[in-house]
């Protein structure tokens, strides 16, 4: 049976100004990093897909190594974009260039000749003509940041990316590369930066240069790669992200931290909230972050991060005890 989308998709909702640019972005993004690659379920996979458009979510983030393997989410997702071709214009498919792909001198980093050649790759895996968001994925210290710039220029001209994107950048870094995109015509229009209760860098910096330059803000792992929900309060569970994922590691989740998470769990129920929709809410806080990706693998995950819109205001005493846990 072909897709056909909710008709009331887009009451509940939330829609941001991504910067000082004309776009606007859901609250919520979904993305495709871990759970969308070949070894996924590819059922799953769709109906995530769906429920996630079906609840007003506009924008699918991937990258070119996203999967596992390297390059199967694209597939993946483009094979579901196909089944829901008629919404194409109704969403905002980003892709990234920037972490090892292929052998040899040109698979990596922030060379013209790879981010351009990435991108290709990226739109044939998918079968579409252009991304909305095309991003550099991180810095890269030996290439000139006049030419990996120049590059993400060159595939907005070109018609394969409508809008331009960094990611993992510092401040200084970031404020020349926005500085170098606007002199080349081409503004960046979002910076996707880590960020979570457990992980404030932004906050140092970032966000002061991206609110003074007009740049929106998407920021991954806000559920700092599922610490900030119940998943673990009774041990590791088979197949988490704790048993495979080089980010998060069976030592990083000690008791400490487990502890300080348990704290918010009791905050977040007495706010009417799960942990995860009260870690979501919280990096929304600030108006210069436009949105938040969540890296869920099913429908009800879906819902359970959408339902944290239903609760974002932060009265004082909240934002206090939080920041005393957190501290403690």
């Amino acid at each position: 049976m072909a897709y056909q989308a909710a008709e009331n998709r887009y009451q509940e909702m939330k829609y941001n100004r991504c910067g000082k640019s004309g776009l606007r972005l859901s609250a919520l993004s979904l993305g495709l990093w871990h759970n969308f690659g070949s070894k996924d379920s590819a059922a799953a996979s769709t109906a995530t897909v769906h429920r996630a458009f079906d609840l007003g979510i506009t924008h699918f983030d991937l990258a070119n190594n996203y999967g596992p393997p390297p390059g199967s989410a694209e597939e993946r997702f483009g094979k579901i974009l196909r089944g829901m071709g008629r919404y194409r214009d109704e969403m905002i498919v980003s892709t990234k260039a920037g972490y090892y792909m292929w052998k040899g001198p040109y698979g990596d980093l922030g060379s013209r000749k790879y981010l351009l050649s990435s991108l290709d790759q990226s739109l044939s895996r998918m079968k579409i003509p252009y991304v909305d968001i095309f991003y550099h994925h991180r810095p890269d210290p030996d290439t000139p940041l006049e030419e990996t710039m120049g590059a993400l220029a060159t595939a907005v001209r070109q018609g394969k990316a409508l809008y331009a994107g960094i990611s993992n950048y510092k401040p200084e870094e970031a404020g020349r590369a926005i500085r170098i995109l606007r002199d080349l015509g081409t503004p960046c229009v979002i910076h996707q930066p880590s960020y979570s209760m457990y992980n404030r860098w932004i906050e140092d910096g970032l966000l002061d240069v991206l609110g003074n330059e007009g740049v929106g803000c998407i920021v991954f792992s806000p559920l700092a790669q599922g610490m900030l929900t119940d998943r673990y309060f009774k041990g590791i569970p088979a197949g988490s992200r704790a048993t495979k994922s080089q980010f998060l590691t069976k030592d990083k989740v000690d008791e400490a931290r487990l502890d300080k998470s348990r704290k918010l769990n009791e905050l977040a129920l007495a706010r009417g909230q799960t942990l995860a929709q009260l870690a979501l809410a919280w990096v929304l806080r600030d108006s210069r972050v436009t949105t938040a990706l969540i890296g869920a693998s099913s429908p009800r995950q879906v819902e359970e991060n959408v339902g944290a819109l239903k609760r974002a205001d932060f009265p004082a005493e909240d934002l206090a005890r939080i920041e005393a846990i957190l501290k403690g």
